[in-house]
């Protein structure tokens, strides 16, 4: 049975240390993410919003995990 397709189209392909990937597989499992892709998701958003930009909100199923688009995207700013 397939999933339905999400609204992510695009791919990203990143080479990392295999510190790196610890480091991520660690912060990860703190905080319970459901997969690698949407810890390194999630650290993107808040690494985006450091520079003062909102982005998806957090709280949201695997699914729906996103950067710029996500469940509650009427309340947040997004950036085209």
């Amino acid at each position: 049975m397939s999933q339905p397709r999400s609204d992510r189209e695009e791919r990203l392909q990143v080479m990392l240390s295999g510190e790196e990937l610890e480091a991520i597989d660690t912060w990860r499992f703190s905080r319970k993410m459901p997969s690698r892709a949407a810890a390194i998701r999630e650290l993107l958003r808040l690494g985006i919003a450091t520079q003062g930009i909102n982005l998806a909100s957090t709280g949201q199923p695997s699914s729906t995990f996103g950067v710029v688009k996500g469940g509650n995207m009427d309340r947040d700013k997004t950036v085209e």
